[in-house]
């Protein structure tokens, strides 16, 4: 398995435009927090079957995808996924309280994916290279990583 810091170092082949980036750190957390909030919204009848308790609500498709992926994460870098878990921690708890809220979450979500979606294929069109995840699907998961990355290294944090 290639490395965090191989993997960073792919993807930011495809990430040198300085508009490209600044796309990237918009809407690469928007996708993440609309993937997690449609998530969210698919009806979780079948972990209510398994348990329906006090903590009920913590069991559902969003909570399972990110228990998934910070196992990813944690094989490639410990320290990415203990910020990937608190990143994802503060999306599940705003996902929380808007589907509380008379706002419709899946209707937000679905609007905020396909608009970050368009603002990342026009970074692209800028940066002139295609999407890295075109190379490996994984690098839909390294995206939120390679940001987390560059905040690790402002602060001296080694992964």
């Amino acid at each position: 398995m290639k490395s965090i810091d191989i993997w960073f170092e792919e993807y930011g082949e495809s990430h040198q435009n300085s508009v490209n980036k600044k796309i990237h750190w918009i809407c690469i957390p928007l996708i993440v927090f609309s993937l997690i909030g449609l998530l969210w919204s698919i009806p979780n009848y079948f972990f209510l079957k398994i348990y329906s308790g006090k903590f009920s609500i913590l069991f559902n498709w969003a909570t399972l995808f990110i228990a998934l992926i910070i196992f990813y994460y944690l094989v490639l870098s410990y320290k990415i996924a203990i910020g990937m878990f608190l990143f994802s921690l503060t999306i599940l708890y705003i996902s929380y309280f808007i589907d509380k809220s008379s706002v419709e979450l899946w209707k937000l979500s679905s609007l905020v994916f396909i608009l970050s979606w368009i603002g990342q294929f026009i970074g692209h069109k800028i940066e002139g290279k295609k999407p890295s995840f075109f190379k490996d699907i994984q690098f839909l998961f390294i995206g939120p990583a390679w940001l987390l990355g560059f905040i690790y290294r402002k602060y001296n944090i080694k992964y």
